[in-house]
């Protein structure tokens, strides 16, 4: 019996262009194209285009997930509350002061950090041909 290899449509569109390695930290900090480095990868603030305007890698394997968030959680959690409680204690601010610079610095610092860290986890999977876990069923 001979076997065959068919290509699927996927195996036929799946980035055969050669380009050079594209460093998944950059591409994560200026929200590029995880292959070419130059396309932008978001269409608005964190929704993802369906492909690159520049090569035409198409981005229906990027999924972030909920990493991403947790990770923003966890640092700008850390950074702007040690800030709160170190200025509290030293300089004894109203609440009100608090308030007004604590909740926009969060703000601010939360949707920056969540499109860089998306954009960075995106890339990772692109470089590390991450995919879904399968069972291998002989």
């Amino acid at each position: 019996m001979v076997y065959q290899s068919i290509m699927t449509d996927t195996e036929r569109t799946e980035d055969q262009a050669l380009f050079p390695p594209v460093d998944p930290v950059r591409a994560g900090l200026t929200c590029a194209c995880p292959r070419c480095g130059q396309g932008k990868l978001f269409d608005g603030l964190l929704k993802v285009r369906p492909v690159c305007r520049n090569c035409g890698l198409d981005y229906s394997f990027a999924d972030a997930g909920d990493g991403p968030a947790v990770f923003v959680i966890m640092i700008i959690g850390f950074i702007v509350v040690g800030l709160a409680l170190y200025v509290d204690s030293n300089y004894g601010w109203p609440i009100w002061l608090h308030l007004i610079l604590w909740i926009p610095l969060a703000v601010g610092l939360s949707l920056w950090l969540l499109r860089v860290l998306k954009a960075l986890l995106i890339a990772l999977q692109y470089r590390n041909k991450a995919k879904p876990g399968e069972i291998d069923r002989g």
